[in-house]
């Protein structure tokens, strides 16, 4: 049975092309639940394990839950999407536990002054991703619409959709699973980080061996430190040095992912209203895809690519903080010069204007808090909570995109009810929905001022784990020689 019979046409539908308010909240907002329990989660549990042990976990539910949510099957397309949803529940579980990891793991490895680009560069990777995603979905959808011809939708809605279109979607979520299996190797190799050994684990002997294997060097280890006083993750002395820190990276996060996510879903409006996607009635359903991936796959090309290997060229040599800053305000600018005007940039001649101030805002989102917000959590918190505090930054972060995805989904609909997705509300519109994200901009921008510079620092100096050293230390030495001074005779 066909889930794409829920998109094009349902029942009741005066407009193709949308899937139902309920099922799109179903069908996103699994996913969003799974990556914000996964960030959650799976960041706690590497702070416990070991980064190692989990990063291998995460995976493996990555690969199978993409494979089988495009195995995804039902009698008929309810149970189609309670299946898929039930895989892209997990799905989403594995890439949440993905975000902490993989920028613990690269920041524990890095040096200080490296250590950004190193970062920023795991991230930038996703990029490419959606680079080849959108490639090989136009390579799908161009040959199932050059085998299988169909009607546009308004000269027969049923026909439009072929039955074989239902595969399209299928294959390009389960090929999305081979990348990622074929690092399995690579992970399963990969030694803990030394900085979770010698200071969560105490074992510097272990952490020793184990760099001497990285860098092909002989490395001594140092002898074992004195247990050191220690805090908790909700201790008032983890508020005191930590929380402030936490705050800014949690809400900057947050902010992000409103604006981000919501460009994102009416990004097929803004196509339609530049001209870039012919109205949905005109083409069959694997026309509509071939037509949206190639949009988004230029925005991507021109935009989110460019702006993730910016900040990895520049992040080292600017500093985070500014870059932060940086790409907020922009995104604001942009935004404002897209809302105010916004009738202006809907006439045909102003199209190319409208998409080239679209696109900078996604090339200063990711020349921006788009990357930064992923590097710094890794960097400003102590070993034993690194980990944990970059999950809930991400966490702060998907429930952002919660936000983003669903309230403006809502919110951007059209103001008139004729005009409106089906089965959708009428709205406060494209134009008022950017003045408002424009706003959310400006939190982001004044909220950075949270979010310390890690810029050419240490990872013990930003978490300030050498001051509990230096603290330790000083204490034992004070005890020790309480304890063997001499007493005066009388």
């Amino acid at each position: 049975m066909s889930v794409t019979e829920f998109q094009f046409p349902w029942d009741g539908a005066a407009k193709p092309g949308s899937l139902p308010p309920n099922v799109s909240a179903a069908v996103n907002g699994v996913a969003f639940c799974g990556t914000l329990t996964g960030q959650l989660f799976f960041g706690w549990l590497g702070d416990k394990l070991g980064r190692k042990k989990v990063y291998g976990m995460t995976l493996m539910m990555m690969v199978i839950c993409s494979v089988g949510s495009g195995l995804s099957f039902g009698h008929n397309p309810k149970t189609v999407m309670v299946t898929l949803c039930f895989f892209r529940f997990w799905l989403g579980f594995g890439i949440g536990g993905d975000y902490p990891l993989s920028a613990t793991i690269m920041s524990e490895y890095s040096n200080k002054k490296t250590r950004g680009a190193f970062i920023a560069a795991v991230f930038a990777m996703q990029g490419f991703g959606i680079l080849a995603g959108g490639i090989f979905a136009i390579i799908i959808s161009a040959s199932f619409n050059a085998l299988f011809d169909a009607p546009s939708y308004a000269v027969d809605p049923i026909r439009s959709t072929v039955p074989q279109a239902d595969y399209i979607w299928r294959i390009i979520v389960m090929v999305g699973a081979l990348p990622a299996a074929m690092t399995y190797y690579s992970r399963t190799k990969m030694p803990e980080t030394a900085r979770y050994t010698a200071l969560v684990a105490k074992n510097t002997a272990k952490a020793a061996a184990d760099m001497s294997k990285v860098l092909q060097v002989e490395i001594q280890a140092e002898p074992e430190p004195e247990k050191a006083k220690s805090y908790g993750l909700f201790s008032k002395e983890f508020l005191s040095r930590h929380g402030l820190h936490l705050l800014g990276t949690a809400s900057t996060w947050f902010l992000l992912d409103i604006a981000f996510y919501s460009q994102n879903l009416f990004q097929k409006d803004i196509f339609s209203a530049v001209g870039w996607i012919p109205p949905a009635q005109t083409m069959n359903a694997i026309e509509e895809v071939y037509k949206i991936a190639r949009a988004q796959t230029l925005i991507a090309l021109c935009s989110t690519v460019p702006g993730y290997w910016f900040t990895v060229a520049f992040i080292d040599r600017i500093g985070r903080f500014k870059i932060q800053l940086m790409g907020f305000f922009f995104m604001t600018v942009f935004m404002f010069a897209l809302a105010i005007p916004y009738d202006y940039w809907t006439h045909k001649d102003h199209r190319i204007g409208f998409v080239a101030l679209y696109s900078l805002t996604f090339f200063f989102a990711n020349f921006g808090p788009n990357a930064t917000t992923f590097v710094v959590p890794a960097e400003i918190f102590p070993a034993r909570f690194r980990s944990t505090c970059h999950g809930i930054s991400s966490a702060s972060g998907k429930l952002g995109a919660m936000v983003g995805a669903f309230g403006f989904l809502y919110l951007a609909q059209n103001k008139d009810k004729t005009k409106t997705d089906a089965g959708y509300p009428a709205g406060i519109g494209v134009k008022n929905s950017l003045l408002l994200l424009g706003v959310v901009n400006i939190l982001g921008f004044l909220f950075t001022f949270l979010v310390p510079e890690a810029n050419g620092k240490s990872l013990e100096e930003m978490s300030g784990e050498n001051e509990e050293e230096a603290e330790t230390n000083g204490g034992l030495e004070q005890s020790h020689s309480h304890n063997n001074r001499t007493v005066p005779l009388a």
